[in-house]
């Protein structure tokens, strides 16, 4: 008999944690992905306004945890409105589910599915309007189950952008200033330029004054009225009223803190080759030869989030803010940088990675779980085209 009930932290962490352990495992002779939660199977939900995790228990007398999801709630923006000739976005309160796992040995018995539908009765009766899920293009299994019995339609393809942290530091433009902004006035910023943009939360302010979140940045070109320095920034609404001829905004998510990951299943050799690689770089860094990090042991992440920029150079203003990214994550002691965004993202180009690390299509299903609405008649959100940008939370990735 399974039972799905709340998690427990002072009696299911042990049964989570093996699952995990199980679920991690890939193919005999091929690299797997092993995620450490560092102790804390909620750290990948607890900074969303609502959030909650399930386990599938079986067993009587000897009870045994066999399955678990999680999901978070949010406010955020799924389209837009012309309020007295200005462009308002509109809201929809989102539900996402991760984290769905269920041990090997009892996978086709039903209880995937039987998690996600208890989930989705939480989602109904704290009033969200749509769920979504990611999962990788090729999971074949996943995306059975969802868009399948649980009634999801493909939604989005966005990429996923990974690049290593070497071992020297990347070099960035002296054509280009980078101010860090307070989070009031990235707050300020966000709202005013980029609350239209699909998925945008509602919350940006909780995110940008999370412990986790690293700083909000700016490059605008030097020498122009906002490059000059410290001090040279005039607020946010007059820098928009009045922006130089380019300029581009990133921020910087310390997912280190949360979780670590780690590759297993790596031949000798290719330990051995990606080891050289950082020997090099480190004791000849003005060489400047891309090294493949430690990526063989447990390693942490920086996230850039909130990319977005305007004018004929963003796209380089945007490469400049990911080079000093870069640096606060090798400061930092991270492995990794990564960033996600729409397939057709227009400064997508400014966003060094490596292809073998990185995802050119994830994919996002969604599911439409009511008839009402929190912000009016907005159709319905699951048959909208994909804009050119979306806005990736953090708190979820």
């Amino acid at each position: 008999m399974i039972v799905v009930r709340e998690y427990d932290p002072s009696r299911d962490l042990t049964g989570v944690e093996d699952v995990e352990r199980r679920c991690e495992v890939g193919p005999g002779g091929k690299l797997s992905l092993f995620t450490d939660l560092l102790g804390d199977p909620l750290c990948r939900i607890r900074h969303s306004p609502s959030f909650l995790m399930l386990v599938a228990e079986m067993g009587t007398e000897k009870k045994e945890i066999v399955g678990m999801i999680r999901g978070c709630i949010k406010t955020v923006t799924c389209g837009i409105k012309f309020q007295n000739d200005t462009v308002r976005p509109l809201y929809t309160k989102l539900a996402y589910v991760l984290g769905l796992r269920v041990s090997p040995s009892h996978r086709r018995q039903g209880i995937g599915f039987k998690l996600v539908k208890m989930m989705e009765e939480w989602f109904t009766q704290t009033g969200a309007e749509y769920s979504y899920i990611a999962t990788e293009n090729d999971n074949q299994a996943s995306i059975n189950l969802f868009t399948g019995k649980c009634g999801y339609s493909k939604f989005r393809k966005p990429s996923i952008l990974v690049n290593p942290v070497y071992a020297h530091q990347v070099n960035v433009s002296r054509q280009v200033t980078i101010i860090k902004l307070d989070p009031v006035e990235a707050e300020s910023l966000y709202r005013l330029r980029f609350s239209t943009t699909e998925f945008f939360p509602r919350d940006i302010d909780s995110v940008l004054n999370n412990r986790l979140s690293l700083g909000t940045f700016v490059a605008v070109p030097r020498g122009s009225c906002y490059g000059s320095g410290s001090g040279s920034w005039p607020g946010s609404a007059k820098f928009l009223q009045y922006p130089p001829e380019s300029w581009a905004v990133l921020s910087v998510w310390n997912c280190k803190d949360s979780f670590r990951l780690e590759v297993r299943g790596a031949s000798r050799l290719r330990r051995i080759v990606a080891k050289t690689t950082r020997v090099v770089d480190k004791t000849l860094p003005f060489l400047k030869v891309p090294s493949i990090p430690s990526v063989f042991k447990p390693f942490g992440l920086h996230f850039m989030y909130g990319i977005g920029g305007e004018g004929p150079r963003a796209t380089k203003m945007v490469k400049s803010l990911c080079g000093h990214a870069h640096n606060m994550a090798k400061k930092g002691g991270c492995g990794v940088v990564a960033a996600e965004v729409a397939g057709e993202e227009p400064l997508r180009q400014g966003i060094p990675h490596w292809k073998v690390l990185s995802c050119d299509e994830d994919l996002w299903c969604i599911k439409r779980l009511g008839e009402d609405y929190s912000d009016g008649v907005v159709g319905d959100w699951t048959k909208s085209l994909p804009g050119t940008s979306i806005f990736v939370d953090p708190r979820e990735f």
